[in-house]
């Protein structure tokens, strides 16, 4: 994965990679079927909603 700021310019020298190949490139190494991908993307999700339920209380107040 890449980390940090990207700039203007993210396409390698001599290659004409669209941007959606370069999404599937950059995440082809990521077993959507394992077990411990699908337990971190359980704690993501249950992560975001408790944000998103904690955004809707303070609107709220």
């Amino acid at each position: 994965m890449r980390s940090g700021a990207m700039s203007g310019n993210s396409k390698p020298v001599g290659q004409d990679v669209s941007k959606k190949d370069a999404h599937q490139e950059e995440f082809a190494d990521i077993d959507m079927k394992a077990p411990e991908t699908e337990k971190a993307a359980v704690a993501i999700q249950s992560q975001f909603r408790k944000f998103q339920s904690k955004k809707k209380q303070e609107v709220k107040s």
